[in-house]
């Protein structure tokens, strides 16, 4: 009995489904390179700066509480962050520049209004750097008290950030900007410009005598070299509800005209915040006495303004006193051309600060000089003088008014425009665009604009011009120092009409 071996013959086997193992380790790297790729998101995210105030740090010359984002969760943060910042801005074809001499085929008028007296200040303010010229060197060491960077090249503009401003002071600046590129399409040339966005000039003649830094801010004065430019609540300023400026001027003016002058009271008012490091203004709440000081001074809480809704705040409720008083508050305050644009005698107590137009006033002229010594006493005699000549009083603050509706936005941006443009001829380096800086336009502004401030930069927009910028009067420094000497004068004038009533009244 024979024995028969069953041999198995090896056979192809069917191929093999991924095991369990595979599924894992491709499940894992798959959440690997999720986890990963989120981490990179998030932190190209939290290195990422912008208008609104993401990721950057207050001044540090001038500390403020840190603003909060109303984003619901850290991913609709980054989400906003990244359209506004990278996808906000469509393409457009280069602007081909244009100048003033050919615009005459373009549809531009030809004919130029000569502009203000007080635009001469742009030449003086650009004295320094007349010799030498504005190098790289001069924009590099700018930046250490600088809070942005605007370079503008072949009409678009770039902005590179370096500390958060207060409120929404940078947004709001850079809108303005924008509008000036809109208006004169072409004609703004390449520049590149060093801006801080506080309030105290801090570029001092004595230090920096030897190499003078350009620095672009909304304040000067005598001592300091920072060269004044439009302030931002020209175009709004959402945190006190205040418009457009001449949206905010017309309404001022139709309330100024609620009461003839004989019917508005023979007082002297102030409604402001003394609260902002201001010895001036906590000296001026002092003078609230209306019987002893002829004045009426009034705190304002903006906090509790603004939740009233704004309503006791209105400027254009605040012209029924024949005397309106201007107080400097940490600085220079943007409540001057809404004081002024009232129609009352303005009385300025003697600032310290000077903006982009505020040059151009006169004492005796279009307001009032007050003594900041003896500064009740000086309101006092403001007052009883104005009483006593109500016809000149009236016409004081007359001019006064006359010369904020000449500060038109239209003139605002022509100021803006030969600033830059004088400036930019200064340059002897070509602007190129900062690797750090990122385009703006204004997509990506809105995009980040709060409803509010959305609501103020939409009504402040322009087209384009048909009309050049007003033509810039030639530098004039003799003419400016005459100037200078005539409004001191005037002003002593009027101290020593002050002290010879006070002896009189000593007798």
């Amino acid at each position: 009995m024979g024995l028969r071996l069953r041999l198995r013959l090896p056979h192809k086997s069917s191929p093999r489904t991924p095991s369990y193992l595979l599924l894992c380790v491709l499940a894992l790297s798959f959440f690997s390179f999720t986890a990963l790729l989120l981490y990179k998101v998030d932190d190209f995210i939290a290195q990422t700066k912008t208008l609104a105030g993401h990721n950057l740090e207050p001044t540090p010359w001038h500390i403020f509480p840190r603003k909060s984002f109303s984003e619901g969760t850290k991913h609709s943060q980054a989400y906003r962050i990244l359209q506004c910042s990278y996808f906000s801005c469509p393409y457009n074809a280069v602007v081909q520049p244009k100048s003033l001499q050919s615009e005459s085929g373009s549809g531009r008028r030809t004919h130029q209004q000569q502009c203000p007296d007080f635009f001469r200040w742009i030449h003086r303010d650009l004295e320094p750097w007349a010799e030498t010229g504005v190098t790289k060197e001069h924009v590099k060491r700018a930046k250490a008290n600088a809070a942005f960077r605007v370079v503008i090249l072949s009409g678009k503009l770039y902005v590179d950030l370096y500390y958060a401003c207060v409120q929404s002071r940078m947004m709001f600046t850079i809108w303005g900007i924008l509008q000036l590129l809109n208006k004169y399409p072409g004609m703004v040339p390449d520049v590149d410009m060093m801006f801080d966005c506080m309030d105290k000039p801090i570029i001092n003649q004595t230090e920096y005598q030897s190499f003078p830094v350009p620095l672009f801010r909304y304040c000067t004065n005598e001592a300091h070299l920072d060269i004044p430019f439009p302030d931002w609540s020209f175009w709004g300023w959402s945190e006190t509800n205040l418009r457009p400026w001449e949206e905010e001027f017309g309404d001022i003016k139709q309330g100024s005209r609620r009461r003839s002058w004989d019917n508005k009271q023979p007082r002297a008012y102030w409604k402001g915040n003394p609260d902002v490091v201001s010895p001036i203004r906590l000296e001026l709440m002092k003078c609230n006495h209306s019987r002893l000081w002829g004045a009426q001074i009034m705190r304002q809480d903006w906090a509790e303004e603004a939740k009233g809704g704004f309503e006791q705040s209105k400027l254009s409720n605040q012209c029924n006193h024949r005397y309106k008083i201007y107080a400097e508050g940490y600085a220079w305050s943007v409540s001057l051309k809404y004081i002024l644009s009232c129609g009352s005698m303005t009385l300025i107590i003697s600032p310290e600060y000077e903006d982009f137009f505020s040059r151009g006033l006169l004492p005796k002229e279009n307001y009032w000089p007050i003594s900041p010594t003896d500064l009740c006493r000086s309101i006092k005699y403001a007052v009883d003088w104005g009483n006593a000549n109500p016809s000149q009083a009236e016409t004081i603050g007359k001019r006064g008014q006359g010369y904020m509706e000449s500060i038109s936005m239209d003139r605002v941006y022509d100021y803006m425009f030969h600033l830059i443009t004088e400036y930019s001829k200064l340059q002897k380096f070509k602007p190129e665009k900062p690797a750090s800086a990122n385009e703006v336009c204004a997509g990506s502004l809105l995009c980040f604009a709060e409803q509010k401030e959305r609501e103020l930069l939409e009504r402040s927009r322009v087209v384009p011009s048909l009309d050049q910028p007003c033509k810039l009067p030639v530098a004039d420094r003799s003419r400016l120092e005459r100037l200078i000497q005539q409004k001191k004068k005037t002003i002593e004038n009027v101290r020593y009409m002050e002290m010879t009533r006070t002896k009189k009244s000593s007798k």
